[in-house]
């Protein structure tokens, strides 16, 4: 067994270990488009931690707060800069113990006006998908995203009522 500290920076990835948490990813973001297409975001709780990790957020990253167009459309680079990891690694370190899986890789939407697409998931960790996505829902921008699935929702059911009905 190697005694050398481990470097996440030049880590190999297994193929197996790789699909499986696509698979795992997938699988939560379909989850998380559900809630968000059938429950009001604003009302949507997603840990029981939620009102400590906006606070936190807040604190942490004000300028997602004050500049809420930078949480609506995520800049990929920026969140990724090796200021903003050092920034996320301290958060995520505040909820190692509080979060299950904390910092296992989870899908987010860069742009949160629109739909999971292959141009429209970024990879983050699990902590930083709730901090953004509660963000998100306690300041409105997923409501949009609810209005649209409950109004396409409404436009199917009364197209099989008239189906029905001919």
């Amino acid at each position: 067994m190697s005694t050398q500290p481990f470097d996440p920076e030049k880590a190999e990835n297994l193929e197996e270990i790789e699909k499986q948490w696509a698979v795992k990813a997938v699988e939560q973001a379909q989850v998380y488009w559900n809630l968000l297409s059938s429950i009001q975001p604003r009302s949507l709780r997603l840990t029981r931690l939620d009102d400590e990790l906006f606070d936190d957020f807040s604190k942490t990253f004000p300028q997602y707060i004050e500049n809420p167009d930078a949480l609506t459309t995520l800049d990929e680079d920026q969140v990724k800069s090796k200021e903003a990891k050092e920034q996320w690694r301290t958060f995520m370190g505040r909820y190692e113990k509080k979060i299950t899986d904390y910092n296992f890789g989870t899908l987010i939407r860069p742009d949160c006006k629109d739909e999971y697409t292959e141009k429209n998931s970024m990879f983050v960790t699990r902590t930083q998908f709730y901090a953004i996505e509660i963000a998100r829902n306690r300041l409105g921008l997923n409501d949009e995203i609810h209005v649209q699935a409950k109004a396409h929702a409404d436009k199917e059911k009364k197209a099989k009522a008239a189906a029905a009905t001919s």
